[in-house]
């Protein structure tokens, strides 16, 4: 499949910054399933992008912008060949190993209750680790339920599961407290995923992987209930969303921000065809 990528990241300013620093995690990678055909990053002010690699191997942008700044916009598109690979993730670089990916964040803490829902997922297989990871998967998402606005950025793994709330990147930290906990490797992976009902969106997407031995890392998309497909494209990945998270950075002076974020991601062939209709 050939996806059409966009995602805008937009701020105003009702009393204008002096400056913006800003560090990017935007651009995806080719790997075994995923083959990038065209990636464009634009900002709409003059600035100098510096390119590298964090700790993790997620390619970065950095940029600073000096104000007066009344608005700012940063816009990702491009084009992505996509394949279908069951959740397994190969050929992709590794910067660490897996034992690494048990370390816990102030986002993903060890917590009493996600640790007994998942001792149940893995006893009812019989302590199988892929068998655990496909139950974790099934009964979360059986039990909470994906909804915007009860949740934000700063709320824990364990503050989501009390509530049985959230969204993808809430699920995802409960994910990988519940396999860690199992003593299995866990990572946090941000991306974009297409909806087979909507083409926009208000914001990107996340999943967990978990590494199994002998087959390595494989995807699981707890807001969706099931494992990544040819529907998914990886981006950037960490211990947890503030790991992957696509934008972050900080502002000098100015007040009254506002953000808007739209994404879209389309079949080309359907997206193409919609334009000739």
């Amino acid at each position: 499949m050939r996806l059409i990528i966009s995602h805008q990241t937009a701020y105003t300013f009702e009393t204008p910054a002096t400056g913006v620093i800003q560090t990017l995690r935007l651009s995806p990678r080719s790997h075994e399933g995923q083959h990038i055909v065209r990636w464009r990053l634009d900002i709409d002010r003059d600035c100098r992008l510096r390119s590298a690699e964090d700790a993790f191997g997620n390619q970065t942008h950095v940029f600073a912008v000096d104000g007066p700044i009344d608005s700012l916009t940063v816009l990702v598109e491009g084009e992505v060949d996509t394949q279908d690979t069951n959740g397994i993730v190969r050929g992709a670089p590794e910067r660490f190993p897996p034992a690494l990916y048990l370390r816990e964040t102030p986002l993903t803490a060890p917590d009493a209750e996600i640790a007994a829902f998942a001792a149940e997922a893995s006893e009812a297989a019989k302590g199988d680790i892929l068998g655990s990871l496909h139950n974790l998967l099934d009964r979360l998402h059986e039990r909470m339920e994906f909804e915007v606005g009860p949740t934000d950025a700063h709320t824990t793994a364990a503050e989501a599961f009390r509530i049985r709330k959230g969204v993808c990147q809430d699920l995802t930290h409960v994910f990988l407290v519940a396999a860690r906990s199992l003593g299995i490797p866990a990572r946090y992976v941000g991306g974009y995923f297409r909806r087979d009902d909507c083409a926009d969106q208000e914001a990107g997407h996340a999943w967990a992987e978990a590494y199994v031995p002998g087959l390595g890392w494989i995807g699981f998309d707890a807001a969706n209930g099931a494992c990544p497909t040819e529907g998914h494209v990886r981006v950037s990945l960490g211990l947890d969303y503030l790991g992957a998270a696509p934008v972050r950075g900080s502002r000098y002076g100015g007040s009254g921000e506002t953000l808007a974020v739209a994404v879209s991601v389309t079949d080309a062939l359907a997206h193409r065809a919609h334009r000739r209709s």
